[in-house]
């Protein structure tokens, strides 16, 4: 599943014109709710803040990125994903997704529910895996 998923970034990449850390950097930028600046997302993705900035001024010249002013802190600069650039993403991610929903949609309510509780377990243990010091509790994920 993890090799998919690295297939899928890659190929998103292409569609993109851009390099696969750059479509796990929109990824990082576009799914969290906290504003982000260029040092925090090269620590995310392991970069130094020099190749963080090189990347992030790749998705703003691609239409990509904006860099805005934080509001709680003028001094610094946070980074947004674009309209233009979801749209885009999404665009290319279409096919897949519809065929996803097919997917979805021949499954029974009780084997719906089994998918739903499994996958929700499963990103528990992984999100646990991923942040060092926490630990999951498969059983009670999704459950809130």
């Amino acid at each position: 599943m993890l090799q998919t998923g690295r297939e899928m970034q890659a190929t998103l990449a292409r569609g993109l014109g851009l390099r696969v850390t750059d479509v796990q950097a929109l990824d990082y930028v576009a799914s969290i709710e906290e504003p982000i600046g260029t040092v925090e997302l090269g620590d995310r993705l392991g970069i130094r803040s020099a190749s963080a900035a090189v990347l992030v001024d790749r998705l703003v010249a691609a239409g990509h990125l904006v860099r805005e002013p934080d509001p709680a802190d003028r001094r610094r600069v946070t980074l947004t994903p674009t309209t233009d650039g979801r749209t885009e993403v999404r665009a290319l991610l279409a096919p897949m997704l519809d065929a996803l929903t097919e997917v979805i949609s021949r499954l029974e309510e009780s084997e719906a529910e089994t998918v739903l509780r499994f996958l929700q377990q499963a990103a528990a243990v992984m999100h646990a895996y991923a942040a060092p010091g926490q630990t999951a509790d498969p059983d009670t994920a999704g459950q809130e």
